[in-house]
């Protein structure tokens, strides 16, 4: 079975125990917390992925980074995984988690990048513009990419909208080769 399944079916159990226990949202932002751990800290994932360390010193790091800053049901994963030795699914759990929160609260996420970071004005479009065509609650993410030289790229799913200058330019010089 692919990793990706795995970290789906824990994802989905997370779920499941976290609207059990009324405690989705505290978990949700557990599990966010711990992708930024992981997003800032390489040499943690590296640690987690690593199958020649043992597991007991996984759950002792695990412990104590996250046993008293996140809720006992989040915890309750953690520990279920290092028994198992499945402490590299983490992330990938975290990720899954992430979307079935989503689609349960009905969040659409979006990412823009432009040159210049948004003002209020461009930054209220552009969730409009994502909300009428999903018709859900969106969670904008802004990135700064001065190679665009200018327009902007707008990901939601698996849809992108470029209208970056740097595309124009590339699809010029394919057209003058």
């Amino acid at each position: 079975m692919s990793n990706s399944v795995v970290a789906y079916r824990y994802a989905k159990a997370l779920v499941d125990l976290a609207l059990e226990q009324k405690v989705l949202d505290e978990v949700n932002t557990d599990m966010k917390f711990f992708e930024e751990v992981c997003s800032q800290n390489d040499e943690f994932q590296r640690v987690m992925a690593n199958p020649i360390i043992r597991h007991e010193k996984k759950k002792v790091i695990l412990k104590n980074i996250f046993e008293n800053r996140i809720n006992p049901v989040t915890y309750s994963i953690f520990d279920v995984l290092t028994k198992k030795n499945r402490e590299s699914l983490i992330y990938p759990i975290s990720v899954e988690f992430q979307k079935l929160y989503d689609d349960l609260n009905q969040i659409e996420r979006a990412v823009v990048t432009t040159v210049e970071p948004l003002n209020d004005a461009q930054r209220k479009e552009f969730l409009e513009i994502v909300k009428k065509a999903t018709g859900k609650k969106v969670e904008l993410e802004e990135k700064i990419d001065v190679n665009l030289i200018g327009g902007y790229v707008l990901k939601v799913g698996d849809t992108q909208i470029d209208t970056s200058i740097k595309k124009k330019i590339n699809e010029l010089k394919l057209e003058l080769a």
